[in-house]
């Protein structure tokens, strides 16, 4: 009876297996996530020549399509200012009188869809193109003026290009005008290539940046290899695929995020040498026009994204080489 009493006390006294609650273990998820991050950020920066090489080529492979895209959104801010002062070009028949055409002027700026009109006598018009085609010795020797009044009228901004086309129509069917030119076509034909040079510039982006996830794949796949014991040992003393894959990951972050700081600074130095040319040829044509750079928001929208590329890449990588280590 006594000896039973002591092994039971014995027992009690002995070892016994505890369990660790949740706040154990979200405690010890996030240190690792802590160490993977500093280990796999010091692993980088350990090898920098190779770890510049890898950023520069991703630098560059976002910024083409970045820079590209950018470009043509300053081209569609400029061709915006364009899109409003669409005007419709009314050439009078010569048995107009100057009253007559008066007349049409303030009948056409009483209209609720015509913002502004203006009558061009042929007398000024033939100044003006003297003056700009440099053909005025030419001119001068002709016996008349061979240029028709011109009217121009301006349509309200709000309304749309049928309506502007409706009212060209609508004007050109009368019997004062010879012909009614709208000015709108070549801004049509200009908007429909942006639009094209937009979606070729998504295509291109699109194979680029799939070409980013395969580079970094690669990048992975060869950490992966010269770590390949560690993953062995890792799983031995039963380390699980997420714990194997987490320092990978972050490798990848750091390769993507590195990679989206290059190519933002690529473009801001692409812009800022193409700013002092772009000015200049601005104001030859008497426009205060300025190129539009990425901003605060949109270099740090290019980090992200390289550093989810990263990401995507490396997890793609690890998914199909780390299920292949497996301890003997």
């Amino acid at each position: 009876m006594i000896g039973r009493g002591k092994d039971k006390t014995a027992r009690r006294e002995g070892a016994s297996q505890s369990r660790a609650d949740l706040r154990d273990r979200y405690n010890g998820w996030l240190r690792h996530h802590r160490l993977s991050a500093a280990d796999s950020l010091f692993r980088v920066l350990d090898n920098p020549l190779a770890s510049i090489l890898t950023w520069l080529v991703m630098g560059i492979a976002l910024a083409l399509p970045v820079g590209l895209n950018l470009a043509l959104d300053n081209v569609g801010r400029l061709s915006a200012s364009w899109d409003n002062p669409a005007q419709v070009s009314l050439f009078l028949s010569e048995d107009v009188t100057p009253e007559r055409a008066r007349e049409l002027v303030a009948e056409f700026a009483g209209r609720d869809d015509v913002a502004d009109t203006q009558f061009l006598p042929r007398e000024r018009a033939l100044q003006e193109f003297s003056a700009l085609s440099g053909f005025a010795d030419v001119l001068a020797s002709l016996d008349e003026n061979p240029l028709p009044d011109l009217i121009l009228v301006s349509p309200e901004d709000a309304a749309g290009q049928t309506a502007v086309a409706a009212l060209a129509e609508e004007m050109r069917a009368m019997p004062e005008v010879t012909e009614a030119v709208l000015d709108m076509a070549w801004l049509q034909r200009l908007n429909s290539l942006l639009d094209l040079c937009r979606r070729l510039v998504y295509v291109v982006g699109g194979l680029l940046l799939l070409g980013v996830a395969l580079i970094l794949g690669n990048t992975i796949r060869l950490a992966i290899e010269s770590r390949r014991e560690e993953i062995v040992v890792v799983k031995l003393v039963g380390g699980s695929n997420a714990f194997a894959r987490r320092p990978f990951l972050y490798t990848g972050l750091w390769y993507g995020v590195g990679g989206g700081v290059c190519a933002a600074v690529l473009v801001a130095m692409a812009l800022w040498y193409l700013r002092q040319p772009v000015g200049e040829l601005a104001l030859l044509y008497q426009s205060n026009y300025q190129l539009q750079g990425l901003g605060v928001m949109g270099a740090l929208n290019l980090v992200i994204l390289g550093g989810l590329l990263g990401l995507v890449g490396a997890w793609v990588a690890v998914a199909r080489h780390l299920v292949n280590i497996q301890p003997r």
